[in-house]
C-alpha cells in the first residue's frame, strides 16, 4: 500500500445515551444517515454483525471494512484498500472514543475529526427529537 502511517485518537463529549450512540453506530440505516456524503453497501444487514464485510465510498475512494470487534460498548473495524489499517468507537453515556491508525496517501486525521463532529451532530439531533416527543405526552 502506498502512503503514510498515520493515527488519530479522538474523545468527545456528547449528550446522548450510551444506547443511542450505539445505535447510531451499529445500525446501518443510522450509520448511512450520518456519514453522508460517505456512502455505505447496499446490501448491508439492519445491524452489524461481527465477521461482516462491507464497503464505503467518498467519491473515487473506497474502503472495505470488516467487522473485528463488535460488543456492548466498543466496534472495530479492519480497513483496506483506501486505508489499511483499523477504525475503532468505543462509547458510553455521554461520550465518544475513536481510534483510527493507517496507512493511506488520504489524510486521515482531518476525514477521523469530521466523521466524529458529523456524528456529533447527528446525535444532537437524535437527543432533541426525543426531548420533543418525551415534551409532547
Amino acid at each position: 500500500m502506498l502512503g503514510n502511517f498515520q493515527q488519530s485518537n479522538l474523545r468527545i463529549e456528547v449528550e446522548a445515551t450510551e444506547s443511542t450512540i450505539r445505535d447510531s453506530l451499529l445500525q446501518t440505516e443510522k450509520l448511512k444517515k450520518w456519514m453522508f456524503p460517505q456512502t455505505l453497501s447496499s446490501e448491508l444487514p439492519e445491524t452489524l454483525k461481527l465477521g461482516l464485510s462491507f464497503t464505503s465510498k467518498l467519491g473515487f475512494v473506497e474502503v472495505n471494512h470488516e467487522v473485528e470487534l463488535l460488543n456492548d460498548n466498543c466496534v472495530r473495524f479492519l480497513l483496506s484498500k483506501g486505508i489499511d489499517g483499523y477504525h475503532e468507537w468505543c462509547w458510553g453515556d455521554g461520550w465518544i472514543q475513536s481510534r483510527l491508525e493507517g496507512i493511506s496517501l488520504l489524510p486521515l486525521n482531518l476525514g477521523h475529526t469530521l466523521s466524529l463532529w458529523q456524528l456529533r451532530q447527528y446525535l444532537l439531533s437524535q437527543e432533541a427529537k426525543m426531548d420533543s416527543s418525551s415534551t409532547k405526552e
